[in-house]
């Protein structure tokens, strides 16, 4: 039998989206928002030959530029405003995160609560001007090199630090907007729409290559029909829950006695989400945003490590499979699903999992049963995001077929309708509410007496 929750949801139609002001409002604003970062991409560094970058980018796209540019929305390409994209940030993110779990400050800060979190935040948004500030510096030292700068120099390096540094302050920005006052989850949302906006240039490129005979015919309808596998792979993994059963004891309040009741803590089978594709992503593209732009000036050895780093070789794939299994581990145990705080709250709530001690011992079993499920997890992720990735380097196709970029625009998608759907949800709920006021408040409504 379906929840009252389930039942909702199923009656959900655009009369009630109609009626959910709140929730209109937050999805133009993100929506503005979005289109404000796609207008950003189009406006160009001062100082480029266009013409040159232009021919440039067409030669890196089949490596790792490639993917930078899937990315960056195409920025990359255009060398845009928001060029260095949101890398910055999230390789900022990672290596705070990192300090939390190793610092003794940082863990002290990160139990203060709200204004730990504070602090928290300003460290990172202090790494990401120091990221960017280095990655602006090698990409301008790099146009230079390669000779896709009309006037060389100190003038524009500095006018090219400062705008790609203010590209990714006022992206990050844009990223805390959306999830504050949007929907869904900024960053995701940026990455989501900078991917989803170069779907349509790569499709038609792609078929081009079949039209010239590059490609086969059934070539292309082999992508297609692994895609359509991965995206119902992803789909169904995502929806993948591994209930514990929590049962609550009688309890008394005043002259009240409650029954015990019975309740399930769904734990996902993937936890931490597409956070681990993103982060082992960024990990890989910190070094090679410098690079791909260094031309002649790359060493010897930065052209092996290229070379060996490049999409479809061993070391990439085994350096990628490694930093995805390790961050679906650590974002799970320090984000999204820490043992000890449900253990705790559990214990709070009077309630216990059957056979388990409450407390640390809950906490040892949560543990354990989420080890457990993040084996399937990580193995699911990484499946996903490299089996598509060794075919496509197989078969030169675009990036933008690749895993992990149909494992973001799945993930943030569902990411996103769920919490419409949960907007919705309190919407119907708050309407209801009022509804039983309004009745309660006719009942009791004294007759009128007889005189």
């Amino acid at each position: 039998m379906a929840s009252a929750a389930e039942q909702m949801a199923q009656n959900m139609s655009w009369s009630a989206f109609g009626k959910a002001t709140e929730l209109r409002q937050r999805i133009f604003f993100a929506i503005g928002l979005l289109i404000v970062y796609r207008l950003g991409t189009y406006i160009p560094v001062p100082g480029i030959d266009s013409d040159a970058l232009k021919s440039f980018v067409e030669q890196a796209a089949s490596g790792i530029g490639g993917m930078l540019n899937m990315f960056t929305g195409g920025a990359i390409g255009r060398m845009g405003l928001f060029a260095l994209g949101i890398m910055p940030y999230i390789s900022a993110s990672i290596i705070v995160q990192l300090m939390t779990a190793m610092v003794p400050y940082m863990a002290q800060l990160k139990k203060e609560g709200e204004q730990g979190r504070r602090k928290i935040n300003q460290y990172t948004r202090l790494g990401t001007v120091f990221l960017a500030t280095l990655q602006a510096y090698g990409l301008s030292v790099g146009l230079e090199g390669s000779g896709l700068v009309t006037e060389p120099g100190w003038f524009f390096r500095v006018t090219c630090i400062i705008t790609l540094v203010g590209g990714t302050m006022f992206l990050m920005w844009l990223g805390e907007q959306i999830t504050a006052r949007g929907i869904g989850n900024g960053i995701s949302l940026i990455i989501f729409v900078g991917i989803i906006a170069e779907v349509p240039a790569a499709i038609a490129q792609f078929f081009a290559q079949g039209r010239s005979g590059s490609i086969s015919p059934a070539v292309i309808i082999g992508v297609f029909l692994v895609v359509i596998a991965t995206i119902t792979f992803v789909v169904f993994m995502e929806r993948a829950l591994r209930k514990i059963h929590i049962q609550y004891p009688r309890r008394q309040v005043g002259m009240k006695v409650y029954d015990g009741g019975a309740s399930n803590l769904p734990v996902k089978v993937n936890p931490a989400g597409v956070i681990p594709a993103i982060f082992a992503s960024s990990l890989l593209l910190l070094p090679t945003t410098l690079s791909t732009f260094s031309g002649t000036q790359t060493s010897s050895l930065m052209s092996t490590i290229l070379a060996y780093f490049g999409p479809g070789q061993p070391l990439y794939l085994i350096f990628f499979t490694a930093m995805i299994v390790f961050f679906a581990y650590f974002y799970t145990f320090n984000v999204s699903f820490k043992p000890e705080e449900v253990a705790e709250n559990l214990k709070s709530q009077n309630g216990f999992v059957p056979g388990i001690r409450p407390g640390q011992r809950t906490a040892e079993y949560l543990e354990y049963v989420v080890n457990r499920i993040l084996v399937l997890g990580a193995a699911y992720l990484a499946a996903v995001c490299l089996l598509p990735e060794i075919l496509r380097s197989q078969l030169a196709i675009p990036f933008y077929f690749g895993g992990t970029s149909v494992l973001i625009v799945v993930s943030v998608t569902m990411d996103t309708i769920q919490q419409v759907q949960s907007h919705l949800l309190a919407h119907q709920y708050e309407g209801l509410i009022e509804k039983s006021q309004l009745r309660g408040k006719r009942r009791t409504k004294k007759p009128p007496q007889r005189k």
